[in-house]
C-alpha cells in the first residue's frame, strides 16, 4: 500500500521508528523511496533488522543518525552516511522527545491491529522512541495483521494516528546468532555466575544467546532487559525464567522490544507472562537498584588492564555502541547481590589472524570508564575488578587474557600503571 509522505512530512523534519522487529518496514521503504521529493530530511535509527535503509539505498536528501553502528549500520558508517550519537541508551527517551538537536517531528510506528477496544498494541517495541509519540508533530502508523498485540506497553487509538496504512506483512527477524567454542566456553563461566533467582539483563548478540543457553539448569530465573529474544522465551517455557523471585514485576519476563523470529511474535501475543516497557522502565537505575540479585551480562570488542571498556570500534569499523551496557552495569552493581559482568573472548579471529581482545591499551573509545568496577569473564577464567586496585586489576586481567599473549601483555604493565 503506498502513502503520500509529502501530505505530512516537510523539509528539514526529523525521524524516527521502532528498530528491530518493531521496524515499520513498509513506511520506511515508502520513505526512502519518497525522500528526495520531499526534500532534506534527517531520520533517527536503532539497530536494523530488514531495514530498506542501506549504503546502497539511502538517497542524498536523507541525513542518517543512530545511537549503534549494529548490522548494515556500520556500512553506512563506513560511506559516511551516518551520523554516530555516543550516548547512553537511557538518555534517548529524551533526546527524541525533549526538544533539542534530535527532537523526532514525525514518528513512524508499527502496531498490531486494534482490539475490542479499538486500541492498537506498540506490538515488537516500546523502547526509546515511544517517548517521542506525545510530542511530535506527525504520526503515521502502519497496523501490520501479523503484529501481536503485546501487554505491559502503551496503546494507541486511531485518533493519534495522523495518518495509518494497513499491511499484512512478516515484521523483520533477528534469528539466533550462530555460537562458536569459544562463545561457549565464555558462557559457562557466565553461568556458574548466575545465582538461581537472580534477574537477568542481556544484551544483543552470539555471547549473551550463548550464555541464555546455559542457564536451562537454573531455577527461578527473571527477566528484566532491553530486549526479549527466543533463548529467553524459551527458558520461560521451560519453568527456568518464571521470575518467582523478582523484586519488581514478580512473574513476568520485562523487556523493551522483542527480537526474533516468528515463533516468539506469536507466543507473545496476548501472554501474560511477558510485557514492554519503555527506556524509561527499563533501564530506570532506581528500578534496576531494586532489583534483588540483577545480572547484567554485556559482551564488549575489548578492555584493557585497568578495566576499560571499549564496545564501540573494531578493526577501525564503527560497529558497536555505547547503548545501555553501563545503565545495567551500574543497575547491578547496585542491586543487592547483583553482579555487573562484562563478557567477551580473549582472541577474536580475522583474516590476517587472532586479534587479542584483552589488551594493554584500547583501540577505541571507552565507551565504559574503569571505575564502574565491572566483572570480566573470558573463556580462561573470572576477573572481578570491584573493589581492586590498578595493580590487582592489571594482575587480573592479565590472568584471563589469551595464555599466549599474557607475557606481552605482563611486559606492558609497568607502562601501564606508569601512565594511569
Amino acid at each position: 500500500m503506498r502513502i503520500d509522505l509529502a501530505q505530512h512530512v516537510r523539509p528539514g523534519d526529523t525521524v524516527t521508528w521502532g528498530q528491530t522487529c518493531a521496524e515499520p518496514t513498509t513506511l520506511v521503504e515508502e520513505l526512502v523511496r519518497q525522500a528526495d521529493a520531499i526534500g532534506d530530511l534527517r531520520c533517527f535509527v536503532g539497530i536494523p533488522a530488514e531495514s530498506a535503509l542501506t549504503a546502497a539505498t539511502v538517497p542524498d536528501s536523507l541525513v542518517v543518525h543512530s545511537y549503534c553502528g549494529a548490522g548494515t549500520n556500520a556500512a553506512l558508517h563506513a560511506a559516511g552516511r551516518l551520523e554516530i550519537w555516543p550516548v547512553h541508551y537511557s538518555t534517548l527517551p529524551g533526546l527524541l522527545a525533549h526538544g533539542g538537536d534530535l527532537h523526532a517531528d514525525v514518528v513512524l510506528v508499527q502496531v498490531s491491529p486494534p482490539d475490542e477496544q479499538g486500541r492498537h498494541s506498540l506490538g515488537l517495541g516500546d523502547d526509546y522512541f515511544s517517548a517521542a509519540l506525545d510530542s511530535a508533530r506527525v504520526v503515521i502508523a502502519e497496523i501490520n495483521d501479523q503484529v501481536p498485540f503485546t501487554l505491559g506497553a502503551r496503546t494507541l487509538t486511531a485518533d493519534r494516528f495522523t495518518a495509518a496504512i494497513e499491511v499484512s506483512r512478516p515484521p523483520g527477524q533477528l534469528p539466533t546468532p550462530a555460537v562458536g567454542d569459544d562463545a561457549r566456553a565464555v558462557a559457562r563461566r557466565v553461568a556458574a555466575l548466575v545465582p538461581d533467582g537472580a534477574t537477568l539483563q542481556f544484551g544483543i548478540g552470539a555471547l549473551p544467546e550463548a550464555v541464555l543457553a546455559e542457564l536451562f539448569g537454573h531455577r527461578d530465573l527473571g527477566i528484566h532487559s532491553g530486549i526479549i529474544n527466543d533463548t529467553a522465551m524459551r527458558l520461560v517455557e521451560a519453568g527456568v525464567a518464571t521470575g518467582a523471585r523478582k523484586t519488581l514485576d514478580r512473574g513476568v519476563a520485562i523487556g523493551g522490544l522483542f527480537g526474533g523470529t516468528t515463533e516468539l511474535f506469536g507466543w507473545a501475543h496476548r501472554n501474560p507472562a511477558v510485557e514492554l516497557r519503555s527506556t524509561g522502565y527499563t533501564h530506570d537505575p532506581a528500578v534496576l537498584a531494586a532489583s534483588y540479585r540483577l545480572v547484567a551480562v554485556n559482551a564488549a570488542i575489548e578492555v584493557d588492564l585497568t578495566g576499560q571498556v571499549n564496545s564501540e570500534l573494531a578493526g577501525g569499523r564503527y560497529v558497536g555502541a555505547v547503548g545501555g551496557a553501563v545503565d545495567f552495569l551500574r543497575g547491578a552493581a547496585s542491586s543487592p547481590g547483583g553482579v555487573p559482568i562484562v563478557a567477551l573472548p580473549s582472541t577474536a579471529r580475522s583474516r590476517s589472524g587472532p586479534v587479542q581482545r584483552i589488551v594493554s591499551r584500547l583501540s577505541g573509545p571507552v565507551s565504559t570508564p574503569r571505575s564502574e568496577g565491572i566483572v570480566v569473564v573470558t573463556e580462561h577464567g573470572v576477573a572481578d575488578l570491584r573493589g581492586a586496585t590498578l595493580n590487582q586489576r592489571v594482575e587480573r586481567m592479565i590472568a584471563v587474557a589469551d595464555p599466549a599473549h599474557r607475557a606481552e601483555l605482563d611486559a606492558h604493565a609497568d607502562r601501564v600503571l606508569a601512565s594511569v
